[in-house]
């Protein structure tokens, strides 16, 4: 590949990737767990859950895509492995499949860690003057608050 050259220096781009493949592995853990309470779901709320995992992990799926087509931008390689994931990501994997408001109590845990590394990622980014970067973070973190949001309100108080 030549030379890339879009005012930002390498090592500042490098750093940015960096954060990105966190966001990156995070997104991608989350859809991978969504899509797995989608599919697994029972009881009184079975429709109206199902249908709004289905939502979700469908947003993460295009959202995976533009963050590692982001990287790749910034010259650096975009992890797609599941070991690399597991290795990068915050988000823990959920063992067996739990009762549906147990899944909607993760999955909110899981939006709101999304929040926090898009905090850290959207640091770097601003440090290196990455408006490009710091616009996609931002963007990221506007739809993990409210899908954090519109999960704690289905759950009971």
């Amino acid at each position: 590949m030549s030379k890339i050259d879009i005012g930002i220096s390498e090592s500042d781009r490098n750093a940015v990737a960096e954060g990105l493949k966190k966001l990156l592995a995070d997104s991608y853990t989350l859809y991978l767990q969504t899509h797995n309470f989608h599919w697994n779901v029972e009881g009184p709320q079975f429709r109206e859950l199902h249908l709004m995992f289905e939502e979700h992990y469908t947003e993460l799926a295009e959202a995976v895509d533009e963050i590692a087509e982001r990287i790749r931008t910034l010259g650096v390689s975009a992890p797609g492995t599941y070991k690399s994931f597991a290795q990068l990501s915050s988000i823990e994997e959920v063992e067996g499949v739990p009762e549906a408001t147990e899944m909607v109590r993760l999955l909110t845990h899981g939006h709101e860690q999304v929040v926090k590394t898009c905090r850290e990622s959207l640091k770097i980014a601003q440090d290196a003057d990455d408006e490009s970067s710091a616009a996609l973070i931002g963007d990221r973190m506007r739809v993990h608050e409210k899908t954090a949001w519109m999960l704690r309100a289905t759950l009971p108080r």
